[in-house]
């Protein structure tokens, strides 16, 4: 592993989860009440012993910049290190990122350096745990020249994919991008003996899905990319290896899942919440690291709770009620208070009571949610100010337009950083 260096793709500017993305970029997201995105990715990358971790972005960076340099400090001895690499100018040009491979293209140098064999290339918004280890000894046993790590899917989810046509011995013979139909699909099927062969039980899957993490011999990426003009691994780059090199598949069978969308975010932060959830945060042998903050318990006032996450350095009121739901660091919640099947995202600070006095002499709430308000399948976003007596709920008729900072996006209530709803407001 240590001749390895992983590439986290940040994504582009995310705006399938605007609002969440608008002074954020998409990695920099918070999840599940004290982490963020990134954290995923990297924390598998430690876990697996990969210790060369470059983070490419260029949207909406400072946040993210500010959480990797307080989070992942590696001792001198080890040689490891994590290091954001956002688009720049340069002698070779100042063009933006224009794709997954461009932007691995306009980063080659670092990836040159000598010592380094293999490059693992990864995606900063997805959520599951993978020992990297795993798939590097599938890549070397195979003598692959790239591989590419699969997920077993059905015939319904196997529309939003790239599916992979595999031979008997697992090696990526082509692709399917996004199968819809009968014809489609049928070249692309798989039969349970062959995910046998993988490793894994078929229990009614069909098909083998990309996940978007690559893991390529240096020295083939660099002639690949180097003095080409492809923007995208998937749809550019692997036509043009396939048949040519071996790509061989490396097949998951774990929780995985693609957190692009404002309804894939909100599901899987409940998810995670829930009693039986599909991915352990608090894994022994594999954590999921984020910044260590120094904040005191939570304090929660006879309130009642139910399947829901509660960070750190929280102030719950009495009487209020707070289920299937996600309370982020320093969330502030008044009495009597509802939050039902909603993510909270909580504060980056705690108000000094000179800024609480300069928020009641303005006539707006302090930061946090005032007593009795009601909020219903929503995400709010850090640093709201949300006075008494709001409701946050769609009823029958809602028009779903933006107001007051407040969104309805995938049928969710999103309300965006630092918005500010007075005493009463209802949507």
């Amino acid at each position: 592993m240590r001749n390895l260096v992983a590439l986290v793709l940040g994504g582009g500017a995310g705006t399938r989860l605007r609002p969440l993305t608008t002074y954020r970029s998409k990695p920099a997201v918070p999840l599940a009440g004290k982490y963020r995105l990134i954290d995923i990715p990297i924390s598998n990358c430690i876990n697996s012993d990969v210790r060369k971790v470059y983070v490419l972005t260029q949207f909406n960076s400072v946040s993210l910049h500010r959480h990797i340099r307080q989070t992942y400090r590696f001792d001198r001895f080890s040689g490891g290190f994590v290091e954001i690499l956002a688009a720049q100018q340069t002698v070779e040009g100042e063009q933006w990122y224009e794709g997954t491979a461009d932007a691995v293209r306009k980063n080659l140098r670092y990836i040159e350096q000598y010592g380094l064999d293999y490059v693992l290339i990864l995606s900063g918004d997805q959520l599951y745990r993978m020992d990297y280890a795993e798939m590097l000894r599938t890549h070397v046993e195979s003598g692959a020249d790239v591989t590419i790590a699969g997920l077993p899917v059905d015939d319904e989810k196997a529309a939003g994919f790239g599916i992979m046509r595999l031979d008997d011995a697992g090696r990526v013979e082509g692709f399917v991008e996004k199968p819809k139909t009968a014809e489609q699909l049928d070249p692309v099927r798989m039969t349970p003996e062959q995910f046998e062969k993988l490793g894994i039980e078929a229990n009614g899957r069909t098909c083998l899905a990309s996940m978007g993490i690559y893991l390529f011999n240096r020295d083939l990426l660099v002639d690949l990319l180097k003095g080409g003009t492809e923007t995208d691994f998937g749809n550019e780059v692997f036509p043009k290896v396939i048949g040519d090199k071996h790509v061989q598949t490396h097949a998951f069978d774990g929780y995985w899942e693609d957190i692009g969308t404002i309804r894939s975010f909100y599901e899987a932060n409940l998810q995670m919440a829930g009693e039986h959830p599909p991915l352990f945060f608090e894994e022994v042998d594999k954590p999921i690291y984020t910044r260590a903050r120094h904040l005191p318990c939570t304090r929660i006032n006879d309130a009642h709770t139910r399947h829901s996450f509660m960070a750190d350095g929280c102030n719950i009121g009495r009487g209020t009620v707070i289920e299937n739901s996600v309370v982020g660091l320093r969330s502030q919640i008044g009495e009597d208070v509802t939050v039902r099947d909603s993510v909270l995202m909580g504060q980056d600070f705690y108000e000094h009571p000179e800024e609480v006095r300069a928020d009641n002499a303005a006539g707006r709430p302090k930061i946090g949610i005032g007593s009795g308000t009601i909020i219903e399948k929503a995400i709010v976003d850090k640093n709201c100010h949300i006075g008494r007596n709001v409701r946050l709920k769609i009823e029958p008729g809602t028009t779903p337009t933006e107001r007051d900072g407040v969104w309805i996006s995938d049928g969710i209530i999103v309300v965006e950083k630092n918005a500010v709803l007075p005493d009463g407001w209802v949507l």
